[in-house]
């Protein structure tokens, strides 16, 4: 239900290597800091601004580009083609993949970008996993730990599944898209090519293909399954 090949197509992924072994997708966020570390050696072959602060060991592909006044503190991997735009924060072990954009006031922490996914305006991304071609309106936040504090439990069916983790924030699958100022819950897993409209607080399992939107009407979250092709 949960496994990896069900939210990503990783056959032409970069970073594809890092959900080897994976049983559920959440997994991979056991994995992170093992592969920020091994993989964030202190390169740079992008165009860094004299203005941005690169702390600790961080890679940066070739072609992508550090704007200015943005600060990153690695490890941190990024792949080629990428924009970190102006301002933008990016805190311990992240995996950012190739022609991703991450964009002013955003923050990063614990997570992976897969190529061609965007948070372009201040976005909070904690403990999270974006697929391929995932975008993010602006002030999108995937909020990564409980008030209480303890671990983070995947919601589905009326079920609670165990994920191990005390700081866990999202997986959005291949082709999500979410509309300004909406907020997840920790834990939130949503499937491939599911739209998520603006101002919506979502928790728990969205399935694949679907489109997710507030009805003032009803005071209700309606989640519709609608065909993509």
């Amino acid at each position: 239900m949960f496994r990896v090949e069900d939210f990503f197509d990783l056959s032409q992924e970069p970073l594809a290597h890092v959900f080897e072994g994976c049983e559920n997708v959440w997994d991979v966020l056991h994995l992170v800091k093992q592969f920020s570390e091994s993989m964030a050696k202190p390169l740079l072959l992008g165009r860094v601004h004299p203005s941005a602060v690169l702390e600790g060991p961080v890679y940066v592909g070739e072609g992508s580009v550090i704007e200015p006044h943005v600060y990153i503190k690695g490890p941190v991997y990024i792949g080629k083609n990428t924009v970190i735009r102006q301002g933008a924060y990016l805190r311990e072990n992240n995996l950012i993949g190739d022609n991703c954009i991450i964009g002013h006031a955003t923050e990063l922490k614990g997570s992976i970008m897969l190529s061609y996914s965007h948070a372009p305006h201040f976005a909070y991304v904690g403990d999270s996993v974006l697929g391929r071609g995932v975008n993010l309106g602006a002030g999108t936040k995937l909020a990564n730990f409980k008030l209480t504090g303890d671990e983070v439990q995947v919601l589905f069916e009326g079920q609670k599944i165990s994920s191990g983790l005390r700081k866990f924030g999202a997986i959005l699958g291949d082709g999500v898209s979410i509309g300004c100022n909406a907020v997840t819950a920790p834990g939130t897993v949503v499937g491939k090519n599911t739209w998520i409209y603006s101002l919506v607080s979502l928790r728990g399992y969205i399935p694949a293909e679907h489109l997710v939107k507030y009805d003032y009407q009803r005071a209700e979250l309606v989640a519709k399954q609608v065909a993509k092709s």
